[in-house]
């Protein structure tokens, strides 16, 4: 995914008052390959950015209407999809203390005029590089995760395996005909009474939950025999508790071990009176998310199809899928399956005395 995304044109967006100097630095930047746009000002950038997103912003101090300094600070304070946007300054004052100013107030770097624009796209390609470095190890723990709950029982006794025990949710990987992998948590679930993993079989209470828990199992099974993805969600009620499990069963269209005709599944647990009630504030903080996309993925981590959260949000689906497509964009994933396996590792990341305690937004 990173390879395609780097021959696509980094958007850098140019926020200048000085018509002529910010008409030099679009035709600069678009010469040397970046798709470059521009705002005479703070309040216009702000609105620009409600209908697009750039990877890099260069911004003037000293303008009229709303400043470098209260720009930033807005962004900052409103917009937490842009956190891993870099925000280089230009500006005239050369002063040491501004230079300060302008570190404290979070930008990402800063330039003087008049610019260098040698010096300038050295700026821009170190830190596009950056952001471009923590995609890439993204994607890769991503790539583990996967590996780990697809490779074969000999090699799985690993530094992958030890961190899924630790996580809070239960993770379960099973094929058509059996289970190949179940995580500490997903034991621990295990009761005398309320049996979900049996003889090497997943089993949900009466026989229709267990009829419909190996449709779906079978079903994953087979999008992941033909490269497809697949996602739907399952409740098992307990005589144990009032709560019922919640499961959230995805498909792994990677192979199975070497020489086995095996596809699999794997099947998320989550148990409502173990997981702390994490807040879209708390979501927004860890991916960097809008607060609607917040929601979105909090609907998705809880097991909720797309069709369902846009009945519950009051939204079309065509704007769930928009949103849905800045979620794969902003935690480097492709697949639902990826983004919930990744949003349930961060959640789990969060221990109980980490999570705010005001209500979910």
């Amino acid at each position: 995914m990173i390879e395609s995304a780097s021959r696509v044109k980094k958007a850098i967006l140019c926020i200048e008052d000085e018509d002529h100097l910010r008409q030099d630095l679009i035709e600069e930047l678009s010469a040397a390959g970046y798709a470059a746009f521009g705002a005479s000002d703070g309040r216009e950038a702000l609105a620009v950015l409600e209908s697009r997103k750039p990877d890099l912003i260069l911004c003037d101090i000293s303008m009229p209407h709303l400043d470098g300094f209260t720009f930033l600070d807005t962004v900052r304070a409103n917009r937490p999809d842009l956190a891993d946007v870099p925000l280089v300054f230009l500006t005239a004052l050369d002063q040491r203390q501004s230079v300060i100013a302008g570190k404290l107030a979070g930008a990402d770097d800063y330039l003087v005029k008049p610019i260098d624009y040698d010096l300038l796209l050295a700026t821009i390609k170190a830190r596009l590089g950056q952001v471009e470095r923590m995609d890439q190890k993204a994607e890769r723990n991503i790539a583990a995760l996967r590996k780990a709950l697809s490779s074969p029982a000999a090699e799985r006794r690993s530094g992958i395996e030890r961190i899924l025990d630790m996580l809070s949710f239960g993770v379960v990987v099973a094929s058509r005909s059996r289970i190949t992998f179940v995580n500490r948590a997903a034991m621990e679930m295990e009761d005398p009474n309320d049996s979900l993993i049996a003889g090497g079989a997943l089993r949900a209470g009466s026989a229709v939950l267990n009829t419909e828990l190996k449709a779906l199992v079978e079903t994953a099974c087979a999008a992941a025999a033909g490269g497809e993805d697949f996602l739907a969600s399952h409740c098992v009620s307990r005589q144990s508790s009032p709560q019922d499990l919640l499961l959230t069963v995805c498909s792994l269209p990677e192979p199975g071990p070497p020489g086995s005709p095996e596809h699999l599944a794997v099947i998320f647990i989550s148990d409502p009176s173990r997981r702390p009630d994490v807040s879209n504030v708390v979501l927004a903080d860890l991916f960097g998310l809008t607060p609607t996309e917040a929601e979105v993925a909090r609907a998705l981590a809880s097991g909720r199809r797309t069709d369902e959260i846009a009945r519950d949000m009051a939204i079309s689906a065509t704007t769930v899928a928009f949103h849905l497509r800045n979620l794969f964009d902003k935690t480097g994933t492709r697949r639902q399956a990826d983004l919930v396996a990744l949003i349930l590792t961060g959640l789990a990341s969060i221990g109980p005395a980490q999570v705010p305690s005001r209500a979910a937004v």
